[in-house]
């Protein structure tokens, strides 16, 4: 069944339908949440909250988008809400001062040791921390999801303008607080030959 199917014969009061829709998109909400959240805690949380949101309003779906779109917005501004009372309490982790400034990075093509992968995902998720949250999502929709500029557009409610506005000044921001701020043109150019 795809997802219009699932979502009538949930409305309708399947529950395996909801639970089979709900457990086909976990992944990629939590994905989108643990990117915007920063941390796996309140990942879980908004994570949880959307799939609840998503339960409880399933009879609000129109169908004039994607339903994975709708989720996605659903996801999005349940995590954006947990990092609006997580602003409220104190940032787990390290105190700023104890955090290293320095870190390696590896030559292009070069085989990365699994520890610096993981090493980079905790760099990224610290990154997206500092940039503001009107850029975050943006960044984390069409990087991590590969949305469209029309979906992430639908998804948070602006227009696609804004949207890809709000892209580049989020990759800069990242750029800058990941210490890459080479101009496009100083940057090496991949050998793929």
């Amino acid at each position: 069944m795809d997802d219009n199917e699932l979502v009538r014969a949930a409305v309708e009061g399947d529950t395996d339908a909801l639970d089979q829709l709900l457990r086909r998109h976990y992944d990629r909400i939590y994905a989108v949440c643990r990117r915007l959240a920063g941390n796996d805690a309140d990942a879980q949380d908004a994570t949880q909250e959307a799939l609840i949101t998503l339960a409880r309003r399933l009879d609000r779906y129109d169908g004039r988008a994607k339903f994975s779109t709708w989720a996605y917005r659903v996801a999005t501004n349940a995590c954006l809400d947990e990092l609006r009372r997580r602003g409220r309490r104190p940032t787990p982790g390290l105190p700023e001062h104890e955090r290293a400034d320095e870190h390696p990075v590896a030559q292009p093509n070069t085989p990365r040791p699994v520890g610096d992968t993981v090493s980079d995902r905790l760099d990224i998720d610290h990154a997206l921390g500092q940039i503001q949250e009107e850029y975050r999502a943006p960044v984390v929709l069409r990087d991590l999801l590969g949305m469209d500029y029309a979906e992430i557009a639908d998804t948070l409610g602006l227009k696609p303008g804004t949207v890809r506005s709000r892209i580049s000044r989020g990759r800069a921001a990242l750029a800058a607080v990941l210490g890459n701020q080479n101009p496009l043109d100083e940057r090496p150019i991949p050998d793929h030959g």
